[in-house]
């Protein structure tokens, strides 16, 4: 039985799938894992560990299916992620994560300064933020020059697994355009000048997009994954994109909604769309771009009120459905961990105002729910001033588990959500790609087969004039708190 295997590094797990040629799900597998915080706002992870536990993944998926025969393995990873290696592929210190770690604000200051923002945004499509690879590049040489100057190459989660399983030093261009200033986004290739000042001495790793083959799997990764030698084996890309692949949501018009650890947003579009507040990248597959944005904190939110209060989620939730829109006069910001878009504020913080001695945790778990979903309204109203055609709303990620929680999401959006049939996320997405790439022209999978959309979340109309008025006093609750949060923030790091 011909499978694909796909293989996701994701933020706080690894998850991995093996696929029938028609989508079927035949075994799946994760291994839990957490990044490392040593200081306040770094948030950093040891990339050996992505290797380790595909290694473990691929292991045990194929021992749940003795029948299957891999033809295609896909990668996909959280990102955009820095991890720096020497000449022999050792890492020369933690991976630097994704928008979520906030510590290169002195290097994105001076970038600005030194290349101005009307030039970077000219070529990189989008400001300099938290998000953004190159100020990370930076730091790492301004704050441990010893690991800079031992650099010889650039991974992210996905091109590690690709760099160990093939021995092909790629990056995918989507992945690329999230390194700015480094990539220039109309000419689809690194920024020469840009690279040489910022990266040197690391060699530029050679772009492909997504799906394409990156080589095939080496005989030192067969015996270690189980994996036949010769398996071809996808560039793959940063997990939100990925996802979006996973549910169809990658066409001009669509936008994915993924509800995880954090919450992520990517509207497809043709044209480069570029706005202060959101990050205008490549797209996953050629000719197409996207406007994306962020929540710092979701699942991540409703995690720590669950370890906080001692409940399971199904307690939670049905005391957040009890607690009713509103939350009994509750309204809080979601930003426990700084926040990415469209605020670009890595030194906003957690507010929870209204609260009286009435409130219990059901208040709260609400509370936090419609925070996520004010968060993620911000994010679209921001989009579509930008210019984004948003057409059609796909969920996507384990969030999705919970109804309440969708729901929430499109009264307060006023968005219709389509649900398909497998979130899973990523790694399924990765096994699309993979299963794609090896398949004659005339008998490519398509996504709309293989994951059917299964439900459709209408928002409530009674709810319209309710939840505009809590958007109004949520904007307005960041811009009354932001000083003394931000002075908050300071004494954090001083501690």
């Amino acid at each position: 039985m011909r499978c694909t295997l796909g293989v996701d590094i994701g933020t706080s797990s690894s998850k991995g799938v093996l696929v029938t040629e028609d989508g079927t799900i035949l075994a799946t597998a994760v291994r839990a894992h957490e990044v490392d915080r040593p200081r306040s706002g770094w948030v950093e992870m040891d990339g050996r560990i992505w290797w380790d536990e595909f290694i473990a993944i691929a292991q045990e998926l194929i021992a749940a299916a003795p029948d299957a025969r891999v033809h295609a393995v896909g990668v996909s990873g959280m990102g955009p992620c820095i991890l720096l290696a020497d000449e022999h592929d050792e890492p020369v210190r933690p991976a630097i994560l994704y928008g979520v770690d906030t510590r290169s604000t002195a290097q994105i200051a001076r970038m600005t300064s030194e290349l101005g923002e009307g030039e970077i945004t000219r070529i990189g499509g989008s400001v300099l933020t938290s998000q953004a690879g190159g100020p990370k590049i930076a730091w790492v040489a301004d704050e441990d020059p010893d690991a800079f100057a031992r650099a010889r190459r650039l991974f992210m989660p996905a091109s590690w697994l690709a760099r160990r399983l093939t021995g092909a030093y790629v990056l995918d261009h989507q992945s690329a355009s999230q390194t700015s200033p480094l990539y220039d986004i109309e000419q689809e290739r690194w920024h020469e000048p840009w690279w040489r000042r910022y990266a040197s001495p690391i060699e530029p790793p050679r772009l492909t997009w997504a799906g394409e083959i990156a080589g095939t799997v080496t005989d030192a990764a067969a015996l270690a994954t189980g994996i036949p030698a010769g398996t071809p084996v996808i560039t793959g890309t940063i997990d939100a994109w990925t996802e979006a692949v996973s549910v169809g949501a990658h066409e001009p018009g669509d936008l994915m909604l993924m509800y995880g650890t954090t919450m992520f947003l990517v509207a497809t579009g043709e044209q480069t769309l570029r706005t202060p507040s959101m990050w205008t990248t490549a797209g996953a597959f050629p000719g197409t771009r996207n406007l994306a944005g962020g929540l710092s904190t979701s699942g991540a939110l409703t995690a720590w009120l669950k370890d906080l209060s001692g409940a399971g989620y199904p307690e939670l939730l049905a005391e957040a459905a009890e607690s009713g829109p509103g939350a009994q006069g509750l309204l809080m910001l979601p930003y426990f961990a700084g926040e990415r878009t469209p605020i670009q504020d890595p030194d906003a913080r957690g507010v929870i105002a209204g609260l009286t001695l009435r409130h219990g945790r059901g208040d709260l778990y609400r509370a936090a729910l419609e925070a996520t979903a004010l968060g993620v309204r911000h994010n679209v109203e921001t989009m579509r001033a930008a210019g984004a055609d948003i057409r059609r709303i796909v969920a996507v990620g384990g969030g999705t588990q919970g109804r309440l929680w969708l729901q929430i999401v499109s009264d307060v959006t006023g968005l219709v959500q389509e649900v398909p049939e497998t979130t899973i996320g990523a790694g399924y997405g990765a096994a699309f790609l993979a299963a794609s790439a090896v398949a004659p022209a005339s008998a490519r999978p398509a996504i709309g087969e293989w994951n059917p959309v299964v439900e459709t979340i209408t928002p409530d109309p009674a709810l319209g004039a309710l939840y505009d008025a809590l958007f109004d006093r949520y904007l307005r609750l960041y811009d009354g708190t932001r000083d003394v949060v931000h002075e908050l923030a300071a004494d954090q790091r001083g501690a």
